[in-house]
């Protein structure tokens, strides 16, 4: 059995446009550099810390569509021609590659390297991979010592609970083993899914959700003429906690959009309602770790969806590491499009829509129990 290595970036794939070297022409790929491993990134100011997990072992044990291990490349080069509106810096920390089955070994390897990352001061945002990526970027909160004592709340965008109980871990458990992880450890397990499907998930993984607390939303009650409502969900998650652990599973989005993930969604959330959840948590100054998972490159028409994926996570970039608050008059970034936010940490001003957003109704776990049962 090939052991867990890890590989460094490649430098074909961050290439691209280059129309000068000042900063008002900086592109990502001119940005990037090797992850250095050391905590010195004071020099250059705020950064972002990359790494890739490379791994199909999940994926192919939750019965989906394989191919995962090909996204940490296709994100990046997604990344790559996007412009810079901002100073900061971009470390790559390269891929954790598992070129067997030994899922749980790369995991664990992930979690390592995240917990180092993460002790940087950093933001981290880890290119998946399937959704077991989760698990090992959990692995690495727990383990960092910036995190210590720290009550950190996950906020899941996804079709998915991912509470799958199962004889060995999946992309479809990461959510339940940090469940219980976290009672086993004594710290309080606080979840939020917005974007669930109702007809992809049983019964069982209602109850199981209900059962643990979790907080969410399905994908009907995440359209946009209900984004006030959405934002509201995600401002009670901010208030309870002290950082934030967001988790993006590209099957949230419609299949137009995102065609090529494991597991296409027949309904989605729309990109507005995401881009404008990834504006509200950046802009919190309470994100610290983020995963982009199920990208499965070899079925993404035109690479539409490794696009969206750049898409939000320059977003999330932008917004979590700008030193200059965007215009009042816009309460956008310059870089970002869709939904108006402010600027403010937990702040409850949204873009404006059509008519009031309903309130959803609430379960006995304050969870949304319109559409099931």
């Amino acid at each position: 059995m090939n052991p867990t290595r890890i590989i460094p970036p490649d430098d074909f794939v961050w290439s691209g446009r280059t129309d000068g070297g000042t900063p008002e022409h900086l592109r990502w790929h001119q940005k990037v550099r090797p992850e250095s491993g050391d905590q010195g990134s004071a020099t250059e100011g705020p950064a972002v810390e990359l790494i890739g997990f490379s791994c199909d072992e999940g994926v192919r044990r939750n019965k989906g569509r394989v191919g995962a291990s090909e996204g940490p490349d296709a994100l990046r080069g997604a990344l790559a021609p996007l412009a810079m509106h901002t100073n900061f810096g971009i470390h790559d920390a390269g891929t954790v590659v598992v070129p067997d089955r030994n899922l749980e070994d790369g995991q664990d390897t992930l979690g390592h390297q995240v917990a180092r990352l993460l002790d940087t001061g950093n933001p981290v945002v880890v290119l998946g991979g399937g959704h077991d990526t989760a698990w090992g970027s959990y692995l690495g909160r727990t383990r960092s010592n910036r995190l210590r004592d720290k009550r950190v709340g996950v906020l899941n965008l996804d079709a998915h609970f991912d509470l799958r109980q199962a004889d060995e871990p999946s992309s479809g458990t990461p959510f339940l083993q940090m469940a219980r992880a976290d009672q086993e450890a004594g710290r309080t397990f606080d979840y939020t899914v917005l974007g669930i499907s109702e007809p992809n998930n049983t019964g069982v993984l209602f109850r199981t959700a209900d059962e643990l607390g979790v907080e969410f939303l399905t994908d009907e009650q995440c359209q946009p003429r209900h984004l006030d409502a959405v934002l509201e969900v995600v401002d009670r998650l901010m208030k309870r906690v002290d950082a934030i652990h967001l988790s993006i599973d590209l099957d949230v989005l419609p299949a137009a959009v995102a065609p090529g993930v494991s597991a296409p969604a027949g309904y989605g959330v729309p990109l507005e309602t995401i881009q404008a959840v990834c504006h509200r948590v950046a802009r919190s100054g309470k994100l610290v770790l983020v995963d982009v998972v199920e990208l499965l490159p070899r079925m993404d028409v035109d690479g539409r969806t490794a696009r969206a994926a750049a898409r939000l996570i320059t977003t999330l970039a932008h917004d979590a590491l700008s030193t200059t608050p965007p215009p009042a008059s816009a309460g956008t970034s310059p870089h970002a499009g869709g939904a108006a936010a402010t600027s403010s940490p937990g702040a409850a001003t949204t873009a404006s829509t059509a008519r009031p957003a309903p309130t959803p109704p609430t379960g006995p776990a304050g969870n949304t129990t319109g559409e099931h049962r």
